[in-house]
């Protein structure tokens, strides 16, 4: 086997082993990540907001995401137009990525891009 060779045959390697473990990761979070990055990429604005607005846009009709209830400690995640959430006191807005102050925030909502 020639050097050339030898060298592909250790990158080939090498991307195995990163898919291998890649995988697993996402079977062990359940999909939990990719779902939720699916669910960013929907919205163009997000916003924290405290526990008692979002149990009101929940009496509302505004159904929360599953993904929230999935994540450890559980969020509250909710997708509603951004007329609703300009009426809400309590909204801050945040960056639309998965950062360190998204996750930290007990309720979300999102507003999707529009149409």
């Amino acid at each position: 086997m020639t050097a050339f060779q030898q060298r592909r045959l250790r990158e080939f390697r090498s991307r195995v082993v990163v898919r291998a473990f890649e995988y697993r990761q996402r079977r062990h979070a359940h999909g939990v990540w990719y779902r939720l990055r699916r669910l960013l990429a929907t919205a163009g604005e997000a916003y924290a907001l405290s526990r008692a607005d979002a149990e009101g846009l929940i009496a509302e009709g505004y159904e929360p995401q599953p993904v929230g209830r999935e994540l450890e400690p559980s969020r509250t995640i909710l997708v509603v137009p951004v007329e609703r959430v300009r009426r809400l006191a309590s909204a801050r807005p945040l960056a639309v990525r998965l950062s360190a102050e998204l996750l930290s925030a007990e309720s979300l909502i999102l507003v999707p891009f529009r149409s």
